[in-house]
C-alpha cells in the first residue's frame, strides 16, 4: 500500500511553497529501496542496500523557475525546503517557458509495477539465486572458465507527486534483473559473453536461462578472427539493436532538438527510415521497467508515435520544450530522483516486430554479418551528424545461416542511413534494460561497412 504519509508531505511542500509567495508549486517526493548482491567464485564478493528518501520542490514567480531538495520531512523541514525553492525561483532569470505542465488530469493506476512477491525473498534467497546464476553458466558449457561477475539486483519504490494544477498522484514499484559475463576459454583463446534477465520480483528471473544465455554467448565467439572489410548486410542482436535505438531515442527528445543536437532536427513529417521500422515510446506500458502512471511533473502518462513505417511523426517533450514549441507534453519528463528538477527523456522504446522468424531473417541477409556486442556506442556516435563507427563482436552469416565467430571489427555508418537500411525487423522482440528500456526483435540492416582484415 502507498505511505499516506508521501501524499500528505507532497500536499504540504506545495501548500508552503504557495504561503512563501510561488504563484505555482509542485512537489515530488520518492521513498527507495535497493539491494545489490555481486556473486564471484561461488562466494558473496558484495552485498549492499540503500535507501532514499526525501522532498524535492519546484517552485514558479513570474516566469522564474526555483529548485530545491532535502531530506528532511518533518513539517519544519519542509517549510524550509519549500521556501528554498521559492527564494531560488525570486533570484532566477526570467524564462518565458517556465512553468507547470498544462494539465491538471490525474493519473489512473497501473497495477502492474508492484510485485508483492518481493518482499517474500530474503537476503538470503538472493544469494542462492546469484550463486545459482553463476552455477549455471559454469555447468552449460565445459568451456566456461570463469565468470567476471554476476549481479543481481533489485528495488522497491514509492513516489508522490502534487502540484498546484491538480496534476499528480502516487504508485509504488518493484524491479529486479540479474545479469552476468561468463569466461570461455579453449586453445588460448578466451571470449565472454552476457546473459541477463528481469522483472518484477525475483520469481520471474530463469537462473538457468540466464546462466546459459552467457555461456552460449561466450562459447559461440571462441576461435573468432577479424571479418574481411566490405560492405554487406549485418542483422543486429536485440541487445545492440537496443543499444541503437536507445541513442535514436535520445536525438528525437526535444531539448536534443531545439539545441540543435539532433540529426533529426526540423524533421518531422519526413521519411527517416524505411517502411520497415515503426517506432513508439509508451511510458504505460505495464511491461516496461520504465513505466509510470504519471511523469516526473505529474502528466499521465501514454503512447508516443515517434516513427511509423518510416516517416517521423514526433519528438518527445516535457511541460518546457512543449510549450517553447507551441506543442502538448508528451509526458515524458524524467529525473533521476528527489535530488534533480525533471527533463525531457524516453520511456520505454518499442520496435514493431515483423513477421520474419531469426532463421528466416538469416535467410533473407544471406551473406553478411551478425552483430552480438558493440563497444562505445554513446562514445562513437556524433549526436549532431550522427554517424559512428564503433568496434563490435558477432558472427559471420553465410547462405542464410550463422557461421563462424569473429571479432576486433568495426561498424560504420551514420543513424539515418542505417535506419533507411531496414529491411526486416524479426518476429520475436526482447525487453533490454542496458542505457534505457527497449523492446526490440533483431532488425536487418541491408548493408553497412565493415572494417576487418
Amino acid at each position: 500500500m502507498i505511505d499516506e504519509g508521501l501524499e500528505a508531505i507532497a500536499a504540504r511542500a506545495v501548500e508552503a511553497a504557495l504561503g512563501a509567495g510561488a504563484g505555482n508549486a509542485e512537489a515530488y517526493v520518492e521513498d527507495s529501496v535497493g539491494r545489490e548482491v555481486r556473486v564471484f567464485g561461488g562466494e558473496v564478493e558484495s552485498l549492499t542496500e540503500a535507501g532514499k528518501r526525501g522532498l524535492g520542490v519546484r517552485a514558479w514567480i513570474d516566469g522564474r523557475a526555483g529548485y530545491a531538495y532535502g531530506t528532511e520531512l518533518s513539517d519544519q523541514g519542509v517549510t524550509a525546503i519549500a521556501a528554498a525553492a521559492a527564494k531560488s525561483a525570486r533570484v532566477a532569470d526570467s524564462d518565458e517557458f517556465a512553468g507547470p505542465p498544462d494539465v491538471a488530469n490525474l493519473a489512473p493506476e497501473i497495477a502492474a509495477l508492484f510485485d508483492a512477491g518481493l518482499a517474500n525473498w530474503s537476503t538470503e534467497r538472493k544469494v542462492a539465486l546469484a550463486k545459482a546464476i553463476e552455477a549455471a553458466a559454469r555447468a552449460a558449457d565445459r568451456r566456461i572458465e570463469a565468470v567476471e561477475t554476476t549481479v543481481y539486483a533489485d528495488e522497491a519504490a514509492r513516489v508522490a507527486l502534487a502540484s498546484s494544477t491538480g496534476a499528480g498522484g502516487t504508485y509504488e514499484l518493484t524491479e529486479s534483473f540479474a545479469y552476468l559475463q561468463a569466461i570461455a576459454a579453449e586453445g588460448g583463446d578466451r571470449q565472454t559473453g552476457l546473459g541477463f534477465g528481469l522483472g518484477r520480483a525475483p520469481d520471474a528471473l530463469d537462473a538457468e536461462a540466464i546462466g546459459a544465455e552467457g555461456a552460449q554467448r561466450a562459447a559461440s565467439l571462441l576461435g573468432a578472427r577479424k571479418p574481411a572489410s566490405r560492405a554487406c548486410p549485418i542483422v543486429l542482436d536485440p541487445t545492440v539493436a537496443a543499444s541503437f535505438i536507445g541513442f535514436i531515442g535520445s536525438t528525437l527528445c526535444a531539448d536534443a532538438v531545439q539545441r540543435g543536437r539532433s540529426p533529426f532536427a526540423d524533421r518531422l513529417g519526413d521519411s527517416v527510415a524505411s517502411a520497415a521500422l515503426t517506432l513508439h515510446d509508451d511510458g504505460s506500458d505495464p511491461a516496461g521497467l520504465s513505466t509510470r502512471p504519471f511523469d516526473a511533473e505529474g502528466v499521465p502518462t501514454g503512447r508516443t508515435a515517434l516513427i511509423e513505417q518510416g516517416t517521423l511523426r514526433a519528438y518527445l517533450h516535457d511541460s518546457y520544450t512543449a510549450r517553447r514549441a507551441g506543442e502538448r507534453t508528451t509526458a515524458n519528463a524524467n529525473r533521476s530522483g528527489y535530488r534533480s528538477p525533471p527533463g525531457v527523456g524516453t520511456s520505454n522504446l518499442l520496435v514493431a516486430p515483423g513477421t520474419l522468424t531469426f532463421e528466416e531473417l538469416l535467410a533473407e541477409a544471406g551473406t553478411g554479418v551478425y552483430v552480438t556486442d558493440v563497444a562505445g556506442l554513446h562514445s562513437g556516435v556524433n549526436p549532431v551528424s550522427g554517424t559512428f563507427s564503433v568496434g563490435a563482436t558477432g558472427l559471420e552469416i553465410e547462405n542464410g545461416a550463422l557461421a563462424a565467430p569473429i571479432d576486433e571489427f568495426t561498424i560504420a555508418s551514420d543513424l539515418e542511413t542505417m535506419l533507411n537500411q531496414i529491411q526486416a525487423a524479426a518476429s520475436k522482440p526482447r525487453w533490454v534494460p542496458f542505457g534505457g528500456s527497449v523492446h526490440t526483435p533483431a532488425l536487418l540492416i541491408g548493408e553497412m561497412a565493415v572494417a576487418g582484415s
